[in-house]
């Protein structure tokens, strides 16, 4: 071998020697760090900061219920107005003529061959939805007696509840007569009568006879009979 081979041989060895020292030292591979998997978010993360407390009133917190109130009482009606006094009117059916007559309340009273007796004659109260008399009426049929013989029997008719404003609402059932309600009024108060002027003693008269009574008579209806109703 030339000496000019061997000095290139160096030179080449120099040369690699040089290449490879210059060159850092190869690093070892490293492991892969383990992937941490993030739980999922359930709401909002909490702030480090905590939230002033702000104080609240009980009382708005927590509502007052009010107690329950008693309920009403029902309204107390009102009273109807009595009267002492109906005012009534019948009819004959045969002649067609009619009368209008008073009965006392309590006071049977006769109107040909019918008695009449008013239990009660009332107006109705002011908070009624309708306003009319009405009187509570029994009604007897017995005929006159006759003289030397005996008097009959009486038999009820009627008993209820006469209406002013609606007559046929309970109507009497008689074939001869037909009788109704007319109103209720207050008794007259009776006047007493005036003092007689001072004059000379004078002898008193005696005085009269006690008119005779028939006993067990019925005060009778002695009114002058109205004009027949118009139809």
């Amino acid at each position: 071998m030339s000496p000019r081979t061997v000095a290139r041989f160096v030179a080449a060895l120099a040369l690699t020697g040089g290449i490879a020292a210059a060159q850092p030292p190869a690093t070892p591979p490293q492991e892969a760090a383990p992937k941490v998997e993030a739980a999922p978010a359930t709401g909002p993360a909490p702030s480090a900061t905590p939230k002033p407390s702000v104080a609240t009133d009980s009382a708005k917190e927590t509502p007052v219920q009010a107690a329950p109130s008693a309920p009403k009482p029902p309204p107390t009606p009102e009273r109807r107005t009595r009267y002492q006094i109906a005012v009534l009117e019948a009819l004959d059916k045969v002649t067609a003529e009619s009368l209008r007559f008073e009965a006392p309340v309590g006071q049977p009273i006769r109107y040909r061959t019918l008695i009449f007796t008013v239990k009660a004659c009332e107006h109705t109260a002011p908070d009624e939805p309708v306003e009319d008399s009405v009187a509570y009426v029994t009604v007897d049929s017995q005929p006159r007696a006759q003289p030397g013989k005996p008097a009959l029997a009486s038999r009820q008719v009627f008993k209820g509840w006469m209406y002013a404003s609606s007559p046929g609402l309970d109507p009497l059932q008689h074939p001869v007569y037909d009788a109704w309600l007319i109103t209720c009024r207050a008794a007259t108060p009776v006047t007493p009568p005036a003092a007689p002027p001072k004059a000379a003693a004078t002898k008193p008269a005696p005085p009269a006879a006690p008119a005779a009574s028939t006993p067990g008579a019925l005060p009778e209806v002695v009114a002058t009979p109205t004009a027949p109703p118009k139809p």
